[in-house]
């Protein structure tokens, strides 16, 4: 995992446009949160947009993270994400705040359970074959002995070996953002999974140009030092992800 990214002086800020490296192509995808259909439209959409784009040395596919929670398919996301490797060996997954906590509460955390149970983790359960009638009727501790025995040994393995940064250039992708000032390669997993206001509000340079999901909004939020493609695909249908180029960036989105 941490040789994905090399370090930069705190000082040595990104000034102009950012460039991801000669002869690659790249694929960023935003939050899917259970919508395996939407991430199968979208998959089909980029397979044909690199098609049509000029031949090059490689093309990666990124995955920002919260593959799970709040859509109606979460299993089916990481079943299909697994399965995408084959098709797609150039593809890295970052781990997501979502994935996070469900990792906690599959291994037995009954606070992480109750937490994932608040932030959309209900219809996870449903995904993996719980009923209705059972969710309201089991105990906390029912129900995490349900989700230890349920949940496929290889899911949560793929989880627990996702990545948290991915470095390509002058491109950082991470799910939630970074602690301004502070070097990427001294950026702690928790801020990267889950920050928010702190990195958001902050407009001055990074070390890097930086591609991450977790925060809504209701289209691409392209800024100086950063783009937050997070459209809310489990509420609004639209799946968002970036193609970068050389110094070039455009957007594939579901529903256009």
């Amino acid at each position: 995992m941490f040789g994905l990214f090399r370090s930069k002086s705190a000082r040595e800020v990104l000034i102009g446009t950012p460039n991801l490296g000669e002869d690659r192509r790249v694929y960023a995808i935003g939050d899917i949160h259970g919508r395996l259909d939407l991430l199968m439209e979208l998959m089909d959409r980029i397979g044909d947009d690199d098609s049509a784009r000029d031949p090059i040395g490689s093309t990666e596919l990124i995955m920002l993270g919260d593959y799970i929670d709040r859509g109606p398919d979460s299993a089916g996301v990481i079943d299909y994400v697994m399965r995408l490797r084959d098709r797609w060996p150039a593809l890295t997954c970052l781990q997501g705040n979502h994935e996070e906590v469900f990792i906690q509460a599959a291994r037995g955390d009954e606070s992480a359970l109750r937490f994932m149970t608040r932030i959309g983790g209900r219809e996870t359960l449903l995904s993996y074959g719980a009923r209705e009638e059972d969710l309201d009727q089991m105990t906390l501790g029912q129900l995490r002995d349900w989700l230890m025995n349920t949940v496929p040994e290889a899911h949560l393995e793929f989880l627990e070996g996702m990545a948290d940064r991915v470095v390509i250039g002058d491109y950082a992708f991470v799910h939630a953002g970074l602690r301004p000032q502070i070097p990427l390669a001294e950026q702690e997993a928790k801020d990267l999974r889950w920050i928010r206001e702190e990195f958001l509000s902050f407009e001055r340079p990074h070390d890097y140009y930086v591609v991450h999901g977790h925060s809504i909004t209701s289209g691409v939020e392209q800024k100086a030092n950063r783009v937050g493609i997070d459209t809310g695909a489990y509420a609004t249908g639209v799946l968002t992800a970036i193609g970068l180029e050389g110094t070039e960036q455009w957007f594939l989105s579901t529903g256009d």
